[in-house]
């Protein structure tokens, strides 16, 4: 089971060369991936905040990392023209000598949507388009796409991606007809922490209803991965902000001792996780740095 750690997104204003430093004591800590969110605006209590553009923020962890995995946890389709975003997906994986995993997704928070003037309405027959364009072009090169909501004349991606089919492609949902769209061609799918219960056991049944959507589809779950964002509680932390989803939750997160910690971890890899992306709390370099120890338990180290 691969471990990865998502970056700060609203939690605190992080400088850049702060956020890099991040990003390299995670490669130090052991981590096998570094995950920043695509996500633009928050309401918080302390006001509207946003974090740093996605696909810029990866380009430069890229350029300042050498053997991590890299992603967003998850980009959204419905924020940059699905040319475009393969563009950069191709970019990005270019810039990190082939270390992208392409995560999409079709968005949830309308107050971006609406603060960037994005369409909001019918996200996931819009993404159901982007996702044949983004991934057509990625592992074929071209495309010719006339659609309901975006039309490609003749597109052709070149530069292509260092890898011929292009970055390993992840589904961020776990909703039967986002599933249904994607599992025929992705090669991972994840569920965030709160949407499955933050447990290993609930994990594991979650994995078995994808598996069955993914049978339903002609899809053998075997060469699927399945992934889970998780959230850890260190010292001092208080809840991670992500503005209004899962405001209401009561789930409770990982906590304890590193070995503690390692423990509930490697319980994820048993119920069929091949990778876990952890949403730490507080997410500081201390706690990244603090995580090395439970890395280092599970044989990353």
């Amino acid at each position: 089971m691969k471990i990865g750690v998502q970056l700060p997104e609203v939690e605190w204003e992080v400088s850049f060369p702060e956020y890099l430093e991040m990003a390299r004591a995670a490669e130090a800590a052991g981590f096998d991936s570094i995950w920043v969110g695509d996500h633009l605006l928050y309401d918080l209590p302390r006001g509207a905040r946003g974090p740093w553009e996605a696909w810029t923020t990866l380009a430069a962890i890229a350029a300042v990392t050498d053997q991590v995995e890299i992603g967003p946890l998850v980009a959204s389709t419905s924020f940059h023209a699905p040319p475009m975003l393969a563009k950069q997906a191709a970019t990005v994986d270019a810039i990190s000598e082939g270390r992208l995993i392409l995560g999409l997704g079709a968005g949830w928070n309308r107050r971006e949507y609406d603060a960037f003037g994005f369409p909001y309405d019918r996200r996931v027959s819009r993404f159901e388009e982007a996702f044949t364009i983004v991934r057509t072009l990625l592992r074929d090169g071209e495309i010719d796409f006339h659609g309901d909501y975006y039309d490609v004349d003749r597109c052709v991606l070149h530069p292509r991606s260092p890898r011929p089919d292009g970055p390993p492609l992840m589904v961020g949902s776990i909703g039967p007809r986002m599933l249904g769209i994607t599992l025929p061609h992705v090669d991972a799918w994840n569920v965030w922490w709160s949407d499955y219960g933050n447990e290993a056991d609930a994990f594991a049944a979650q994995k078995t209803t994808v598996d069955e959507i993914a049978e339903s589809v002609g899809r053998d779950p075997g060469t699927v991965d399945a992934t889970c964002a998780v959230l850890v509680q260190l010292e001092g932390g208080g809840r991670r902000q992500m503005g209004n989803y899962g405001a209401e939750s009561n789930v409770e997160p990982v906590t304890g001792s590193p070995a503690e910690i390692t423990d509930q971890l490697a319980a994820f890899g048993a119920a069929g996780a091949s990778h876990v992306q952890l949403v730490v709390d507080p997410i500081t370099r201390d706690s990244i740095e603090w995580l090395a120890q439970v890395t280092e338990l599970l044989g990353k180290g």
